[in-house]
């Protein structure tokens, strides 16, 4: 496996810090993937997803969304809409230098992300979501503790596993605005949903949710025994596995 640390630029002008893995074998095509709700590039589920696809000659591009791990701006300046634009910006760099990205994949809040995006990045031939939620306003449970606060002075500090965060309204307003049943039927891709059944952060009903929404192609694994974090290796070398398999056909 050939990695690359790169930096790209976003729509607002910030840099953002990517790693390109690259198979050792002829390239079949390029992934691109979208970390969970306040994660990184560097989590550890989202590196054995990487080596997984790698291994099936996919070529992977995983980095921070601003404000976050080693990327430039302010998390609190963020929100839902920027993270999309984040990841065109991340396929449009792909396209540039290398090879337009055909697959699109996102963990949690990623996956939901992704969606949106493979509205806007016209070389996405199939999305596949892990632990995704059925719509953005989902993470509000996250921040139950802070709503109030957030309504009332306009933010909040909340602790987000185990790290501090500030949150805006702005984010909140952002979410509401978003209608993921909508935007999974005018889609019109072939999607992979992978979801574990004993997921206790996003249930298992969301996975339902986005298969009825979509149009067919579409298909189901369920990560049976895995947490939401895939934080057994087990789990998510298995993800990226049953990933690259489903996708062989859209590349090739």
């Amino acid at each position: 496996m050939n990695q690359k640390q790169i930096f790209f630029e976003n729509a607002s002008g910030y840099k953002l810090a990517a790693k390109l893995e690259m198979p050792e074998e002829p390239v079949l095509g390029y992934a691109l993937f979208a970390h969970c709700f306040t994660c990184n590039k560097n989590f550890l589920a989202v590196r054995n997803i990487g080596r997984a696809l790698n291994k099936a000659g996919i070529a992977v591009l995983r980095f921070d969304f601003t404000g976050l791990g080693e990327s430039e701006g302010a998390f609190e300046q963020t929100n839902f809409s920027s993270n999309v634009q984040d990841l065109v910006a991340a396929a449009r760099y792909l396209q540039e230098h290398h090879q337009a990205p055909k697959i699109i994949i996102g963990h949690s809040l990623g996956g939901t992300a992704v969606v949106f995006a493979a509205q806007q990045i016209s070389s996405i031939k199939a999305i596949a979501t892990l632990g995704a939620p059925s719509n953005p306003q989902h993470v509000t449970h996250l921040l139950k503790s802070g709503i109030k606060e957030i309504e009332r002075n306009g933010e909040a500090v909340l602790k987000i596993g185990g790290r501090k965060f500030k949150i805006q309204k702005q984010f909140l307003d952002d979410l509401n605005e978003k209608n993921m049943e909508e935007t999974i039927r005018g889609l019109k891709l072939p999607l992979l949903v992978l979801h574990s059944p004993q997921d206790t952060t996003v249930g298992i009903e969301n996975a339902a949710q986005i298969y009825q929404a979509a149009w067919h192609p579409k298909s189901f694994i369920s990560l049976d025994g895995a947490d939401h974090l895939l934080s057994n290796k087990r789990d998510s070398l298995y993800a990226g596995d049953m990933i690259a398999h489903w996708s062989a056909r859209y590349i090739n």
